[in-house]
């Protein structure tokens, strides 16, 4: 497999993922930015401020900033600042989204789905490590 199939598939996965937010930015009124903001915090525990969000999901730090205030603005989301590092403010999903992270359990099983299409049960578990020895291999580059 070459460089570039890898690049093309990363990219269809991210497409896959895109559509998969889209679907719940239509029904809740949010924009992709916000649903990725909802998405990041629901999925990742212990990664809750804005630099996370920028480093792991690369996105620009402005549309991250711009994003968490709207989500803040709509209930959605809980600020606290950290109490080691003042500079340092911790991100909450609020009660008041749950119906949208509801909404994500359900479609990130379908995005799974689509992923896996096609394998067996043993053959998808297969996959799954064969993807995280290649992300190990990534991270020590």
């Amino acid at each position: 497999m070459s460089t570039t199939d890898y690049l093309m598939n990363i990219r269809q996965i991210t497409k896959l993922h895109e559509n998969m937010l889209k679907k719940i930015c239509v029904k809740y009124d949010l924009s992709l930015i916000e649903a990725n903001i909802i998405s990041f915090l629901y999925n990742n525990p212990g990664k809750d401020t804005a630099g996370d969000i920028v480093e792991l999901r690369m996105l620009s730090k402005g549309n991250v900033s711009q994003g968490v205030e709207l989500l803040a603005g709509k209930g959605f989301l809980l600020r606290s600042q950290d109490k080691e590092d003042r500079r340092k403010v911790h991100l909450r999903l609020s009660d008041a989204v749950q119906p949208v992270t509801k909404e994500l359990k359900l479609e990130k099983q379908k995005f799974q789905e689509a992923f896996f299409d096609g394998f067996k049960k043993d053959a998808g578990r297969i996959k799954q490590e064969g993807y995280g020895k290649y992300k190990k291999g990534i991270e020590k580059e």
